[in-house]
């Protein structure tokens, strides 16, 4: 999978799809520009919510044409990696918080030749990725608490967006810094400035009139 390293690209959060007609909206949400979909899956467990599992991604998988950007908010997440690159993932994103030991889990989403990410929760200092810079491709910094869609945007995370840029740019490759919570054409800008350079946008997105005009204000 390859994205744009010298601008923003847009990962559009599926959490914030109307259900019923789920393959109309990844055609929609696709044709308005995003670059990737986003798959939340939240097992009740690390977030509060239980949203959906390699069983519905295996069902759109067929449907979709960009790359399928799969965020595990799920504990002891190595369990699940394999199942979730055979549904058809082309990331894979775990949560540093998810297990006492979280490089099992990167290995193995490496094994399956998707890229692999890190995440941490608003409360978790971006530092603590730092032992695992050779073993990913992307941090993802959440900028609302994970497991609700459509809260608001926490500017204190600005900060800490900044940070992560910095650990990306310490290694000899590059890393995308990934942002997930609140962003829209205002919040967009503010990240894009510290650093960020793969936006997960729900609401802003599938709530829009015209998708394609805020899909191209998010990467503007």
């Amino acid at each position: 999978m390859q994205l744009r390293e010298n601008r923003a690209s847009v990962s559009a959060s599926l959490l914030a799809a109307d259900f019923s007609c789920l393959g109309s909206e990844i055609k929609r949400i696709e044709q308005a520009g995003a670059d990737m979909l986003h798959y939340d899956v939240m097992d009740g467990c690390f977030v509060p919510n239980i949203s959906f599992g390699e069983v519905i991604l295996e069902s759109i998988k067929g449907l979709v044409t960009k790359p399928i950007d799969v965020h595990l908010m799920i504990v002891d997440p190595v369990r699940y990696v394999k199942d979730f690159a055979a549904a058809g993932a082309s990331s894979i994103t775990v949560h540093a918080e998810a297990a006492e030991d979280i490089v099992p889990a990167l290995k193995a989403v490496r094994e399956t030749g998707c890229l692999a990410g890190i995440s941490v929760k608003p409360s978790t200092p971006v530092e603590v990725i730092t032992p695992y810079l050779d073993l990913i491709d992307i941090i993802l910094i959440m900028t609302v608490e994970p497991g609700f869609g459509g809260q608001s945007f926490m500017p204190e995370m600005l900060d800490k967006i900044a940070a992560a840029r910095a650990l990306a740019d310490s290694t000899d490759r590059h890393i995308y810094v990934e942002v997930d919570g609140g962003i829209n054409g205002e919040t967009a800008a503010l990240v894009k400035e510290r650093g960020a350079d793969l936006l997960v946008s729900g609401s802003y997105l599938f709530g829009a009139k015209d998708p394609a005009a805020a899909v191209a204000g998010l990467k503007a």
